[in-house]
């Protein structure tokens, strides 16, 4: 069986984090482990508190996993400071790496910081060398390049200048970016290819960053090129904002196995979703 790391923090409320993770991996065939960043106090309104685990246990957690087992991809989402930052870049250059997809997560959706202002050089200098595809969202491109990101140009733009900062290949999601479709662009160093789904309305939007960066580590476990996994993945987020569940006060999940359920018959709480709103 193929298999899955995330290393990344958990969400006590289980929409986004490593809970996300290991539900997209579970969607698509492949066995999903963890190494733990931090435990967030959260639900579907906000970020109340984070406690980071100690950088020598999350190396801990990484170097015994591929001392026993053998992983064919990792993701790697939340991590808040540059101590945890070293220790993953310090275990990961100690493994035979698989591909790796670093998704650079810096805020919540009610505003909590999850990456340190200082950390964010740190992430750049010490694990986009070691990844091989790199998710940021418009904010966060915009954060990593220094300026502006109002078109389908200046994604390109973007792209190209977060690949001279070490990553080998770029997604830069446009869910943020307003109108009726989502545009994501990808970029290898020398191709560009852009990805357009419709843009759903509802508020149930949590953890999608999360569940696409893990889609697109899924399906480079099972072995597809990376335009083709990022493709599925852009297809299996866009399923799940679509039947998104309509959980909490807040932002609720996406629906992680609304394709299951369907082929099972299964009645759930989904909240389909229609066109032409909001997608992180």
């Amino acid at each position: 069986m193929r298999t899955a790391l995330t290393i990344a923090g958990s969400d006590s409320s289980g929409g986004a984090g490593i809970q996300a993770d290991l539900k997209t991996f579970q969607a698509h065939g492949v066995f999903g482990m963890t190494a733990i960043t931090a435990v967030t106090v959260q639900n579907t309104m906000k970020v109340y508190d984070i406690q980071e685990i100690a950088p020598a246990i999350v190396k801990g957690q990484i170097l015994c996993l591929f001392d026993d087992i053998a992983i064919h991809a990792v993701k790697i989402g939340m991590v808040s400071d540059v101590a945890l930052i070293d220790a993953i870049a310090e275990a990961l250059g100690q493994v035979d790496r698989p591909p790796v997809v670093l998704d650079p997560v810096m805020i919540s959706k009610s505003g909590y910081a999850l990456l340190k202002e200082e950390a964010q050089q740190a992430l750049i200098d010490r694990l986009f060398p070691l990844a091989e595809v790199v998710t940021p969202n418009i904010f966060e491109a915009e954060r990593l390049v220094g300026h502006p990101i109002a078109s389908i140009a200046e994604m390109r733009t973007a792209a190209r200048e977060i690949l001279d900062l070490g990553a080998r290949k770029v997604v830069v999601k446009g869910g943020h970016s307003g109108g009726a479709q989502a545009t994501d662009v990808l970029y290898d160093g020398q191709t560009y290819r852009e990805l357009t789904s419709p843009r759903y309305t509802t508020t149930n939007t949590h953890g999608t960053g999360c569940t696409f960066s893990s889609a697109i580590a899924a399906n480079l476990a099972l072995g597809h090129s990376f335009f083709d996994a990022v493709t599925h993945a852009k297809t299996y987020i866009s399923g799940a904002i679509r039947n998104a569940l309509d959980i909490g006060r807040g932002h609720g999940p996406t629906h992680h196995f609304f394709d299951l359920y369907a082929r099972a018959g299964l009645a759930d709480n989904a909240s389909p979703a229609s066109q032409a709103g909001p997608e992180e």
